[in-house]
């Protein structure tokens, strides 16, 4: 007589299964995920008179617009960078900027990456997870650019970084972790609620705005609520912000409290937006 494996043992068996799976499948589609990545590298600004000073003008623009507005107009100002005495708005405005337009692009371009191959993911069976995690290396790529640029300038105006550069880097690999869960999941739930890019828009911009990337966390004390400025405080994209500026505009570590925490909310990120992702591709052919 056979030992009977309880129901709920069955069900986490199986789960861990297709999980094995998923990444047999991912390790066999290496080479797709490389020339996927090329492709979106050597497309994205193909004919274009200024070619990759694109990804660098985006967010330029949103720093002036930020600046005039909140700076010129509304007096805002940025609080001095301790110990490197930088003290200036704009360079403060894209340190904060540049991490959330990376997070904003990943998950844009992850909401399209199904349905934009929808030809190629009903022809072939694949890891489809490689179109996601192209989209996640072309903006990291995008990301890396962009933030070298800025670090310049933050040389050019006093800011102690360059012993932190390779901590900035595996921060924002954190990010580029964080991302990719978004990405994943949006990218399927996308394919089985059309309605959902529109979604996202809305709420990517309310996002924004409720992370302290224009203003600074410190305005926010005792104007709200307890539990929403708790909530304000520990969202994972503020914590990140906030760990970026200490970082880059402040020349000094991030508290390690923090650092703890963005590695967590980065792995939950990831293993749930890749379970919804797993759970949903069995139907995926069918509805994309």
């Amino acid at each position: 007589m056979g030992v009977q494996v309880p129901p709920r043992s069955q069900l986490m068996l199986v789960r861990f299964l297709a999980i094995v799976n998923q990444l047999s499948e991912l390790r066999r589609s290496k080479n797709l995920l490389w020339n996927l990545t090329l492709r979106e590298l050597r497309s994205k600004y193909r004919r274009s008179f200024l070619g990759w000073a694109w990804s660098m003008l985006n967010p330029l623009s949103n720093m002036v617009i930020y600046w005039f507005v909140f700076g010129v107009v509304f007096g805002a100002t940025a609080p001095t960078g301790h110990p490197s005495g930088v003290n200036n708005y704009a360079l403060y405005l894209l340190s904060g900027i540049l991490p959330w337009g990376f997070f904003s692009l990943v998950t844009n371009l992850g909401l399209g990456s199904l349905i934009g191959n929808a030809g190629l993911v009903r022809k072939v069976f694949f890891a489809w997870e490689t179109l996601v995690f192209a989209q996640v290396i072309f903006s990291f790529v995008q990301f890396c650019i962009e933030m070298s640029l800025l670090c310049v300038a933050l040389i050019v105006v006093g800011s102690p970084i360059l012993p932190w550069l390779p901590v900035a880097f595996l921060l924002m690999l954190l990010l580029a972790v964080y991302a990719s869960g978004f990405a994943l999941a949006v990218s399927v739930g996308a394919v089985f609620f059309r309605d959902l890019r529109y979604l996202w828009t809305i709420l990517i911009q309310v996002m924004f705005f409720a992370t302290p990337i224009i203003y600074s966390p410190d305005r926010l004390d005792g104007k709200l609520h307890p539990y929403i400025e708790f909530i304000f405080h520990w969202n994972p994209m503020a914590v990140f912000i906030l760990s970026f500026r200490r970082l880059l505009y402040s020349g000094r570590a991030p508290e390690f409290g923090h650092i703890v925490y963005l590695v967590c909310a980065s792995v939950v990120s990831f293993v749930v937006g890749w379970a919804i992702f797993v759970k949903l591709s069995r139907r995926l052919a069918e509805e994309v």
